[in-house]
């Protein structure tokens, strides 16, 4: 039946396709137990699903998924996997359906089948909020099962070969997305040869003049060393046979990115390269290779500082091998790598040259995570990229993680630590957990004392110190370069931000159901939630803290039939623009200091910008204690204080809701600094600016800021902002001003 299926495609389609018997023939050849039933099955209905689909190229689009499995099958991949290639596009592209492809082809091929599906029907603004939704769950999708990559990178490679007939703007899109993203992918999952194909192709279409003056350089190095290249490897098998080693000696030339990468990263000319073309050398077994780079050593002196032990200390994707340079025939510099046959092979294909894919065990998961360093790495950074970080943040996050050359670090005890060049102590914190990350206050490499900023080196030791409850500084997220570090400390500052936006709400919460006469508790607001369309108390309080959400709400979500009875407080006291403030903040009690009643011990305590709340001061003037003050509740930033004389607060009468009944709450032990403004109307001569600093800097205080707002032939008026300790500090350094000759007048702006 299925046989006589296939036999309707146009003959003249078949020429262009691998045929039925083809794909089963090309598993056959390194899996004699594949079965042909369902190889045969997959063929036939992706090839009815997409039915007449082109591609761009004017082939049918069946051509794409077949070339897809061919490219999987070099690189000896199970049934499943083979099959999930077949069927790849059919649930995105055409009628088919996840169900129906489990009900086919069973639970794993669909599962394989899904996570390679894009999601559709994005409700995303932006084009990059798409790609980076789609993104995550692929690696997601990934991290339950890593042949999903096998299969994407396989997807990928292929529509980078044809990639010439896709219009410019998309071939552009599509080749830098490979080049950030799929082309480090395959290179972290030590797919190399993969790897150096996409980056080629990437570079063909993204700098198409650079690649093929470095192809032509190339080819003409090879013209020009031909006959050397062949020397040093008859004398390298020479060398190796005389001691008993029948090693296999091959040439090898740089990829022409690698070549181009290499310029640009070290500002070189072509000419000064020194590894263009290189040895691989391979034997049996790990003793071999440390014997045969002891020969080597021993017939050419090595360059120093250009060896490197892979096998001791293997990348994070597995590679291992031993890297030596030496100064060879024609006092050429050759670059050697020696490793056994079967590191080469995982060198070369990484995850996809695990025996998990040959001998049966396809599903056996565990087995690769206990197998494959890369993929332990990858299931770590998806689990650590997966929490809670917007569609844009992951995607930046993954490509930092992928991109880096790598040093290596240790800790005190010894523990191996891999690291993205350019790294940080912060980002080695990070490494070792992130709560060592997040309460970093110091750090020692090599035993000495070293900025936290400072860039780590292959070898170093890094001991951090530590101190506990401490938050980290958000401008540390700029400063590494590490994902996990840069997703952590994010997260604090968040959460550091979000405590005290919930702080101040807890005490706004509080003092609204004070006032209401009504008990409050944490059980009872945990009721009340679906009706304030949140999911946690957290939640509720953070909504009030910003201001998004008013504290009468929260008393109307707990007690439904309360209705609210304003109030009216002590009015402030009335200046030249007229009555303002509290008389209109019904909602509030605000009690003049001094005043009879215990009103004024349910305000909220201020303590300055060191404070547990998010906290700040009239942008216009400041606030000192000693001043009789009123909180403005601002969504999204807090209080903001105001003296209670400030005509700023005109702005905000008719919204009472956001008026805070707040109080001083100063360590006297402490001597915090706090704004204020003045305005100094000085004698235009020469050194008068001088005097009126030397007054407030003898008198303990800051000059933050200074500004001439006019001028005239005789007198000038000055604007500082200074810091002060209290009320009687600023009276006290404007009473000095005014003793001075210069000055004429001081007045206090209030903003």
């Amino acid at each position: 039946m299925i046989c006589a299926l296939a036999l309707w495609v146009h003959v003249g389609l078949m020429n262009k396709m691998m045929r039925q018997y083809e794909l089963v023939d090309r598993v056959r050849r390194y899996n004699p137990q594949a079965d042909e039933e369902l190889l045969n099955r997959a063929y036939v209905y992706a090839m009815k699903a997409h039915g007449a689909q082109k591609r761009a190229s004017g082939d049918p689009y069946f051509s794409h998924p077949l070339e897809v499995a061919a490219i999987l099958t070099d690189l000896k991949l199970d049934d499943a996997t083979i099959v999930a290639a077949v069927l790849h596009d059919t649930i995105e592209d055409t009628g088919s359906t996840r169900e129906e492809i489990d009900q086919l082809f069973g639970h794993e091929i669909g599962a394989l089948v899904d996570g390679l599906t894009k999601l559709k029907k994005l409700d995303l603004v932006s084009k990059q909020a798409q790609q980076a939704e789609n993104f995550r769950k692929l690696l997601l999708a990934i991290a339950d099962d890593v042949r999903v990559l096998v299969v994407k990178l396989a997807d990928r490679l292929h529509n980078m070969r044809t990639l010439h007939f896709v219009p410019p703007e998309k071939r552009k899109r599509i080749a830098e997305e490979t080049l950030d993203i799929y082309a480090p992918l395959a290179g972290r999952m030590g797919m190399q040869n993969m790897r150096d194909e996409l980056e080629n192709l990437c570079f063909k279409n993204l700098m198409p003049d650079a690649c093929a003056m470095i192809e032509a350089r190339l080819a003409d190095l090879h013209t020009k060393n031909g006959a050397l290249i062949a020397k040093i490897e008859d004398e390298l098998r020479e060398a190796l046979a005389a001691r008993g080693f029948h090693a296999d000696v091959k040439g090898r030339e740089k990829a022409p990115y690698s070549v181009w990468r290499k310029m640009e990263r070290k500002s070189i000319a072509f000419e000064q390269l020194s590894d263009i073309f290189g040895f691989r050398v391979l034997v049996d077994s790990v003793e071999d290779c440390y014997r045969v780079i002891g020969i080597i050593h021993t017939k050419w002196p090595f360059v120093p500082g250009r060896f490197k032990d892979y096998l001791s200390t293997p990348k994070q994707n597995d590679y291992r091998s031993l890297h030596t340079t030496v100064v060879g025939p024609g006092r050429q510099r050759v670059e050697l790598q020696v490793r056994t046959h079967q590191m080469h092979e995982i060198n070369e294909y990484g995850i996809a040259a695990h025996a998990l894919y040959k001998d049966g065990r396809a599903n056996d998961t565990d087995a690769l995570s206990r197998e494959s360093r890369a993929y332990r790495w990858l299931r770590r950074t998806i689990e650590m990229l997966a929490e809670g970080d917007s569609p844009e943040e992951f995607l930046e996050h993954t490509k930092l993680e992928l991109f880096h050359d790598q040093v290596f670090c240790f800790t005190p005890k010894g523990r191996l630590i891999a690291l993205p060049r350019g790294a940080t102590p912060i980002d080695f914190a990070y490494s070792v957990h992130t709560d060592v990350g997040n309460n970093a206050v110091g750090a020692k490499i090599n035993g000495r004392i070293a900025p936290l900023l400072s860039e780590l080196q292959n070898g170093d030791e890094v001991e951090i110190a530590i101190a506990e409850n401490q938050v980290p500084p958000a401008a540390w997220e700029s400063l590494v370069v590490t994902g996990k570090a840069r997703a952590a400390i994010r997260r604090a500052t968040r959460d550091a931000v979000r405590s005290q936006y919930a702080g101040l709400g807890r005490q706004i919460v509080t003092r609204a159901f004070e006032r209401a006469q009504k008990a409050f508790s944490d059980e009872k607001l945990k009721v009340a939630l679906p009706r304030l369309a949140r999911q946690s108390i957290d939640d509720v309080l953070a909504a009030v803290g910003r201001g998004e959400m008013f504290s009468g709400d929260v008393v109307k979500a707990v007690y439904p039939d309360f209705k609210e009875e304003r109030k009216a407080g002590i009015a402030a006291p009335k200046t030249e623009r007229g009555w303002f403030g509290l008389k209109k903040a019904e909602s509030l009690v605000f009690k003049v200091p001094g005043a009879d009643g215990d009103d004024h011990a349910q305000a909220i305590p201020i303590r300055g910008l060191a404070g547990d709340l998010p906290v700040r001061f009239a942008p216009n003037g400041g606030a000192v204690p000693g001043d009789r003050i009123v909180g403005i509740l601002t969504p999204g930033e807090g209080i903001t204080i105001y003296p209670i004389q400030s005509p700023a607060l005109m702005d905000f009468d008719d919204q009472p809701e956001r008026w805070l009944d707040v109080r001083w709450d100063i360590d006297d032990e402490r001597k915090d600094f706090f704004p204020a403004r003045i305005i100094v109307n000085a004698l235009n001569e020469p050194g008068a600016l001088g005097v009126i600093s030397t007054v407030i800097g003898d008198a303990g205080a800051n000059i933050d800021h200074i500004e001439f707002v006019s001028r005239s032939q005789d007198f000038r008026d000055i604007v500082i902002d200074v810091q002060v300790i209290d009320l009687s500090h600023l009276n006290a350094i404007m009473t000095q001003l005014k003793a001075k000759s210069v000055v004429s007048k001081v007045e206090r702006v209030n903003g």
